[in-house]
């Protein structure tokens, strides 16, 4: 990068595929979407990268949204893509978001998945449901793990593991998920995570709407059923986006890749196809 960060970047896929980039969540976690990516790879070209100071990747200076943003668009220079779909999962559809705001001609298609929508609304019925989903001893020890000013390696994984339960909608495989989940390797960028949601709630719904529906490249906004955050909120940015696709899939959570991944398949499958592959050389 310019200013002398690393970041990780992998890339699966044909050569000649239309190029995909995904983008995870967070913010400060690492790129997880590589049961995506294999969704895809079979006919796009299909790139991911931990965000800067995350995972694998370094990160000296900033943490903001501009950065967030620059980085991704010096990602794909360095890769030498000239244009690329853009998906995001969670906060990484926050992300993919606002770079086709700032970037819409190097934007082919936008993918908007598992975000949270604009503003603070989905905040308490979030936090609600999300504490539905726990036990009341379940909550009390996530309440203690996170009074900790410093956690041992294993309550680190226990309160990864309360803390993403409930982002699960079948509670039978839910900690299994979790704790899978909760093993990755890398330590959470709490100073990307603060920063970025910060800059992320200094956008008003109306700022987010207007610039939304400026966009007009083809945008697909997906959402579990049982995912905590309210697919309604989300549906306020497809409903702003003329010609935007809004699908909600039956059964899934927070992660439908892991829940359902057949019907992610397909719905992914069936959106991005619409793009001619005589026009891949173009967009490289």
């Amino acid at each position: 990068m310019g200013d002398g960060a690393e970041l990780w970047t992998t890339v699966e896929g044909p050569e000649g595929g239309a190029p995909v980039v995904l983008c995870h969540g967070g913010p400060g976690m690492w790129d997880y979407l590589g049961p995506v990516s294999g969704m895809l790879a079979d006919r796009y070209r299909v790139y991911r990268f931990d965000q800067r100071g995350c995972g694998r990747s370094s990160g000296p200076g900033d943490y903001g949204l501009a950065r967030a943003v620059a980085d991704l668009d010096e990602v794909r220079a360095g890769l030498g893509v000239r244009r690329w779909a853009v998906f995001g999962h969670s906060w990484g559809a926050t992300l993919a978001l606002a770079y086709a705001w700032q970037y819409p001609d190097r934007v082919t298609r936008l993918v908007y998945c598992s975000g949270v929508g604009p503003g603070d609304a989905w905040r308490e019925p979030f936090k609600a449901e999300f504490a539905r989903r726990l036990t009341e001893d379940q909550r009390t020890r996530l309440a203690a793990l996170q009074g900790l000013a410093v956690r041992s390696a294993a309550e680190e994984h226990e309160y990864r593991v309360l803390s993403w339960l409930p982002d699960y909608a079948d509670p039978v495989r839910a900690p299994g998920w979790a704790a899978e989940e909760a093993s990755a390797p890398y330590p959470i960028n709490v100073a990307a995570n603060v920063q970025l949601s910060a800059d992320a709630a200094t956008i008003s719904v109306a700022e987010a709407l207007a610039r939304t529906a400026k966009l007009a490249m083809p945008a697909l906004f997906v959402h579990g059923s049982e995912d905590p955050r309210p697919a309604w909120n989300v549906a306020q940015l497809a409903e702003a986006l003329p010609g935007a696709r809004f699908t909600v899939i039956p059964g899934a959570g927070h992660s439908p890749w892991l829940e359902t991944p057949q019907d992610l398949a397909k719905v992914l499958r069936d959106f991005l196809q619409v793009t001619p592959h005589a026009r891949v050389n173009a967009e490289r």
